[in-house]
């Protein structure tokens, strides 16, 4: 079977491998590393989440813009009411089915017209269930898509360069200013949710970017808890934020992290993180709390883990993935610390953990 009107493309894979397909979105090169996510549903979301930055994004799930993508829409606070940031950080989206036709109350456009927009290309009619299988086997590689018609790109592999950088914002921004409680929030390339989520419980979140001395400017200084938002790429990068998270564990404030900011938590500790082989990227990651019969489905996009062992004895592991094994959050035995791998915010997946906010705001 031909399509006429969709140019043929193909991914092409650093170990040699190419797989062919149909261009959708903007007909346009690209290049990253290819990574997989078994989330059945919220592509609009997935799409939108920065901790994707410099991502070849291959989606399991076979039928994809089905329910069409909604229109832009601002919330009272300034935010995205509709996606997770203000654009798409993917660099290239590969699926096996494209819906041509969308059906859904909230839809504005659909898929392909949206990548369109937003100047991001995809490919459609791939072997997704074989792509996935090399992935796990072969781990997560570069990969680069090639327009038929046009020069391929470089390899290029994103977790060479500081992600963050590129993600977080670029100035603070207040929400919900004059709240008694007061919330500095570390944007590493946070999710809209997290922020919504943090302003539900009353108090007001001054968003700094990734590398800002908030303990030494008077602005931002007088700050109740410190969250550490998730982010894209090698943590490693981040050694100003990591200082500063130390600062305010000197100064014993309560501290919470989420996905990157459980890394960088971990590291401003002492402790070490590692690239796991192909990530942790879907909505059915199953976790435990350590200590307890207690299990929970998550939302997870990361190819970082904490390396646990490197724990100083005051530390310990809160939620160990029931998967692999890999660290899914640690704490402090003693002091108002904590963080968790996964995304209690969801946007989208399950709200089993939605209460760690909450948690959070009970130490400030």
């Amino acid at each position: 079977m031909s399509y006429p009107d969709f140019k043929t493309c193909r991914l092409e894979l650093a170990n040699g491998m190419v797989f062919p397909g149909y261009s959708f979105g903007a007909a346009v090169p690209a290049n990253g590393e290819t990574v997989f996510s078994t989330a059945m549903v919220g592509y609009p979301e997935t799409l939108t989440d920065p901790s994707f930055e410099g991502q070849l994004l291959c989606v399991t799930y076979p039928l994809i813009g089905n329910y069409g993508v909604p229109a832009r829409r601002v919330d009272s606070d300034g935010l995205q009411a509709t996606f997770e940031s203000e654009a798409i950080h993917v660099r290239a989206l590969i699926i096996s089915d494209l819906s041509f036709d969308y059906s859904h109350w909230s839809a504005a456009e659909s898929l392909d017209e949206w990548l369109k927009e937003q100047g991001i290309p995809g490919i459609w009619g791939v072997d997704t269930r074989r792509l996935t299988q090399i992935l796990r086997e072969d781990g997560s590689m570069l990969g680069r898509l090639v327009q038929d018609d046009a020069a391929a790109l470089p390899f290029d592999d994103p977790n060479v360069t500081n992600l963050v950088a590129t993600a977080s914002c670029r100035e603070v921004i207040r929400y919900n200013s004059g709240a008694a409680r007061k919330i500095v929030l570390v944007d590493c390339g946070v999710k809209h949710n997290i922020i919504r989520c943090l302003l539900k419980t009353g108090v007001e979140v001054i968003r700094v970017p990734w590398d800002y001395d908030f303990n030494a400017d008077p602005a931002t200084s007088s700050y109740d808890g410190l969250f550490i938002s998730n982010g894209p790429g090698n943590p490693d990068y981040c050694g100003a934020a990591v200082e500063h998270i130390r600062q305010t564990m000197n100064i014993g404030k309560p501290v919470f992290g989420i996905c990157m900011g459980n890394q960088l938590l971990a590291k401003a500790a002492g402790a070490q993180t590692y690239k796991l082989r192909y990530g942790h990227r879907g909505h059915n990651q199953p976790v435990r709390m350590a200590g307890s019969d207690k299990c929970f489905i998550t939302s997870q996009n990361h190819g970082y883990a904490v390396d646990e062992k490197t724990l100083p004895a005051d530390w310990e592991p809160l939620f160990v993935n029931l998967n692999d094994g890999t660290n899914e959050g640690i704490r402090h035995r003693s002091l108002p610390f904590f963080s968790v791998q996964f995304h209690p915010e969801a946007s989208s997946g399950p709200l089993d953990t939605m209460y760690l906010f909450n948690r959070f705001v009970s130490m400030l």
